[in-house]
């Protein structure tokens, strides 16, 4: 049975050079998308739902973490979830994270010899898929998540840990190179909004939610809208993580303005907020955070 994937890599060489070592390595699997940037994978994959896909880590606008977990997101129960294979020149912290989970990854650049066992794996996996007829068999040793929701939860676990490039702060930070040197900034407390000549002062602490609009984030107190030119991905580290939850790919809500959680019988989960009739859509990868005691 032929089998499909898609590629996600930013630069046009290394996609190539992947595409035909895959090619040499794995003749029956068919490349139906190469995508040059995040949001052209989750697109691509969402619409041609591939068997594998490899992502590279670092590509334009959208990580391959964030990409996956996008994918995620909105993927169709009916259909078995691909299989990822992350493709990074992170250094061996971040290898050791991905090591831990189900999910494979191969290093730049490609070595052959690697490559051909990630796609041993690979084989080996959807012939198990198969044959149990789209059930995901436990198989540690194999390159898939035994479900959607264990892909979400390693999703989750991965994209909350801090993975940076080679002599990053990040990694240094992480593998407690500068654990007695990095002290992280006091949480943001007070917004400047810029309208024209003016600046708007916003306390942090009367912010229902934040979400993501195009370039800008939408600010949401319970009386006011305000719009400021920064992404959600840059101002989330400067929230204070206890009190503002990503609840979504493009939302993070105060958590003490939650007056409760609504979860339907199809497992949708929705907030409603104090002081807003605005409803909060939860997505499934940020879901677990809610449960009764």
């Amino acid at each position: 049975m032929k089998h499909t994937a898609l590629i996600a890599e930013d630069e046009a060489l290394l996609a190539e050079n992947l595409r035909q070592e895959l090619a040499r390595l794995w003749p029956e699997l068919h490349i139906v998308s190469m995508a040059a940037h995040g949001q052209a994978a989750v697109d691509a994959a969402l619409q041609k739902h591939p068997d594998v896909c490899f992502l590279d880590i670092r590509m334009p606008g959208m990580t391959g973490l964030e990409a996956a977990a996008a994918m995620a997101e909105d993927w169709p129960a009916d259909q078995p979830f691909p299989l990822l294979v992350f493709v990074t020149a992170y250094d061996q912290y971040a290898v050791q994270a991905f090591e831990r989970s189900a999910i494979d990854y191969v290093l730049k650049p490609v070595q052959s010899e690697r490559l051909a066992q990630t796609c041993e794996r690979l084989k080996k996996a959807l012939a198990l898929r198969q044959s149990a007829g789209h059930t995901n068999p436990p198989a540690p040793q194999v390159a898939e998540p035994a479900s959607l929701e264990l892909a979400i939860q390693q999703l989750r676990q991965l994209l909350g840990t801090a993975i940076g490039e080679p002599g990053s702060n990040a990694a240094n930070t992480a593998s407690g190179a500068n654990a007695l040197t990095a002290r992280p900034a006091p949480p943001l407390r007070l917004l400047q909004v810029g309208l024209g000549n003016t600046i708007h002062m916003v306390p942090v602490d009367e912010v229902l939610y934040f979400e993501a609009a195009d370039k800008y984030v939408r600010v949401l107190t319970a009386s006011k809208e305000h719009l400021v030119r920064i992404s959600l991905r840059e101002l989330l580290p400067q929230l204070d993580t206890q009190r503002f939850w990503q609840v979504h790919r493009s939302v993070i809500v105060r958590s003490d303005a939650i007056d409760r959680v609504i979860r339907d019988e199809t497992g949708k989960v929705t907030l409603h907020l104090h002081g807003s009739p605005e409803r909060i859509a939860v997505s499934r990868l940020y879901a677990p955070l809610f449960k009764g005691l």
